[in-house]
């Protein structure tokens, strides 16, 4: 099956018109300081940690982002979405309060909460549990200096052969956060409010970053409020150049209302209300959590640098959904990473290898939902899960601007569970259960650059997912016969700078087996996975910045997402639920000299949303327009005004994948209505 002709020819038709601008337009100095685009050559405009992030990543052969904070600071950012808004190809709409579903090229669509198929990490250390489950909450975009993006196959720097890739996101040190004091107010609509402070100092070898921030909010629907506090401390010491220790604290408080998916026939009548079983059982999420982690950057010489450490999480969750979820969970892990740079034959090469070791046990309890608390106890578990992953790449330039790549990982997965009889419970037992899983995932690739960092890359990768313990659907008999995720993917693009225009288009195709896919029970019951058979992902991730005149820019991404079984014996070829065919989001900025800008931008979901698998129900397509405005009072003051739904549109920005969907079935998240939000920034 080829990408859609009409899809594909649209984007080539930009890439051919932008593509003799990129040979022949005159050099002009760059001022595209918020881009998430990766080129070869640096942008002047860039702070220095944020150059150097984007220099390392054009070195991957394939679809890769940086996001600064300097690109959300002057607008409304209170989780992942809005910080990956502008990265091409990267589908993060929320749900309710931060949980957000992400994905990347198709990974874990069908994933009722959270995050899988996905690398989350901060400061290059994983978020995601042991067994690959993922959550972003715990990030607060305020407390991040950068955040790189690692499409697909790209991010085996991690370690990571998850179909989705890796999003990594950066703590600012004392030595990068660009200012010694900070302290920001914003808020709005619906009772939203947020107090931040945060300090960086150097004194010597030692540096110093601290920050806290408080959250609070009523939401847009009615059994919407968040409570949240996020805090960090980073402290480094340095031995000289590259080398160095840090120690980074991260430590969370939420607590959040779960407002719950409507019936369709809901969101017609009265889209702010609340599911009626959410509101009368006090739903919500509420989670503790402190992760600590130690690493060290080491020069060994002038060729070789070891990147090392370590990391504990401790979480505390009390989740009243269908039942009161009482959850408390330890992960560990280790890593260590060899970089190399030198020459093989005369030829320029580089390389890095490397290991990484996590461990992770869950003590899980359930308990009648009584109003939000707990009553009897249903059941109690023990899950424990063990990851290694062996790995490398390298390049070799068989000429001065042509790199061929190849690396891989070797990988393991173990998963163990023991259930416990409950005295007066019927169906519980104790029950011991476990399950290994063991891979090798190849890559290979091509990187060319020009003089001026124009870059033409392709590669095949192969990514395998092994089954997380609530996919695997622990029961009293034994975990469910769900299988590991098999993949390989084809990408090429181009990125690069000329002129007025910087501009990254990658094409993809990747074909899975066993496709790890998901369905809504019932709906107060986490949904049910299993394996289909043969699938195909397969899409464009398209960015362009064009510089219209100077202090007028207009920023554009667009993602064509085709994901469908492949002769599936009961679907068919269908499509699957929940990603939109076409997503579009634009921005016309213009920055005046005397310190003010205004930026008008849509987000245009422009074809329906699959609800099902048997395609027999859809979401409505829609276009939300938002205005964004700020002033920036001298060189440490600054104002801002961010306006969504300017036009209160009612929409549907999120659905949860059914076998087939009924009238009954509450499977449609609301997009909030019209949000006034401001705020102001001082350091000093």
């Amino acid at each position: 099956m080829s990408l859609n002709t009409r899809a594909l020819g649209r984007t080539l038709l930009l890439a051919a018109c932008a593509w003799p601008a990129l040979a022949c337009a005159e050099e002009q100095p760059a001022t595209t300081v918020d881009s998430v685009i990766v080129t070869g050559a640096r942008n002047p405009e860039d702070p220095l940690v944020v150059g150097d992030a984007r220099k390392r990543l054009s070195e991957t052969p394939g679809a890769v982002s940086v996001i600064s904070a300097e690109s959300y600071q002057r607008r409304f950012a209170i989780a992942l979405d809005d910080m990956l808004r502008d990265a091409p190809g990267v589908y993060a709409q929320r749900k309710w309060g931060g949980d957000i579903r992400i994905s990347i090229r198709g990974s874990g669509i069908g994933n009722a909460n959270h995050n899988r198929g996905l690398l989350i990490a901060q400061d290059g250390l994983p978020l995601n549990e042991a067994d690959g489950f993922g959550d972003s909450q715990s990030i607060d975009p305020l407390i991040a200096r950068y955040t790189e993006v690692y499409r697909g196959g790209n991010a085996l720097r991690f370690g990571g052969a998850l179909l989705g890739g890796a999003i990594n996101v950066v703590t600012p040190t004392g030595r990068n956060a660009g200012y010694e004091n900070l302290v920001r107010v914003d808020g709005g609509s619906y009772g939203m409010l947020r107090e931040h402070v945060a300090v960086a100092r150097q004194a010597g070898d030692w540096d110093v970053f601290a920050a806290a921030t408080n959250q609070t909010g009523q939401g847009y629907r009615p059994q919407s409020q968040q409570n949240l506090q996020f805090g960090a401390l980073n402290i480094g010491r340095s031995f000289g150049e590259d080398r160095e220790v840090r120690l980074i604290v991260n430590g969370w408080n939420i607590n959040q209302e779960i407002p719950g998916a409507l019936t369709r026939a809901q969101f017609d009548a009265d889209p702010r209300q609340p599911a009626a079983g959410n509101y009368a059982n006090d739903q919500g999420r509420n989670q503790r959590g402190v992760r600590t982690s130690l690493r060290t950057t080491w020069r060994l010489s002038d060729s070789t640098v070891l990147e090392a450490g370590g990391y504990a999480v401790w979480k505390d969750l009390d989740h009243p959904i269908f039942q009161v979820i009482d959850q408390q969970s330890r992960n560990y892990a280790a890593f260590a990473r060899l970089n190399w740079d030198g020459e093989i034959g005369g030829l320029r090469a580089d390389a890095y290898a490397g290991a990484w070791i996590r461990t992770g046990d869950l003590d899980s309890n359930f308990y009648v939902n009584v109003k939000g608390a707990r009553g009897a106890p249903t059941s109690r578990t023990l899950q424990n899960a063990d990851a290694t992953d062996v790995f490398a790449e390298g390049r070799l330039f068989v000429t001065p601007r042509l790199a061929i790549v190849a690396g891989g990982t070797w990988g393991q997965a173990k998963r163990d569970y023991q259930s416990f009889a409950i005295p007066g419970v019927a169906g519980t037992f104790n029950l011991k259960a476990a399950k290994d899983y063991d891979w090798i995932a190849p890559r290979l690739g091509l990187l060319w650059e020009s003089e001026d960092g124009v870059q033409v890359f392709a590669n095949v990768t192969k990514s395998v997912e092994p089954p997380n313990l609530g996919s695997m659907s622990p029961t009293n008999t034994g975990f469910a016969p769900v299988q590991a995720q098999e993949a390989w993917t084809a990408e090429a693009g181009f990125r690069g700078r000329k002129g007025p225009l910087l501009l990254d288009v990658t094409v993809y195709r990747a074909w899975l087996d066993k496709e790890l896919l998901q369905f809504t029970v019932a709906p107060n019951i986490p949904a049910s996975t299993f394996n289909a058979d043969k699938t195909i992902h397969q899409g464009i991730e398209a960015a362009l910045d064009w510089t219209l005149a100077k202090g007028l820019r207009l920023r554009q991404t667009y993602t064509f997402s085709d994901f469908r079984f492949d002769g599936d014996s009961q679907y068919g070829d269908n499509r699957l639920p929940i990603v939109p065919k076409h997503f579009y989001r634009a921005e016309l900025r213009y920055d005046h000299p005397a310190g003010w800008f205004i930026a008008p931008s849509v987000e245009w979901s422009a074809s329906k949303i699959q609800v099902d698998y048997v395609n027999a129900t859809q979401a409505p397509a829609y276009a939300v327009l938002n205005l964004n405005a700020g002033y920036a009072v001298n060189d440490r003051m600054s104002l801002f005004l961010d306006i969504r739904n300017l036009t209160d549109k009612d929409y549907i920005s999120n659905v949860q994948a059914q076998i087939r969907a009924a009238a009954a079935t509450a499977a449609y998240w609301p997009g909030d209505g019209r949000s006034v939000f401001g705020g102001v920034q001082w350091s000093f």
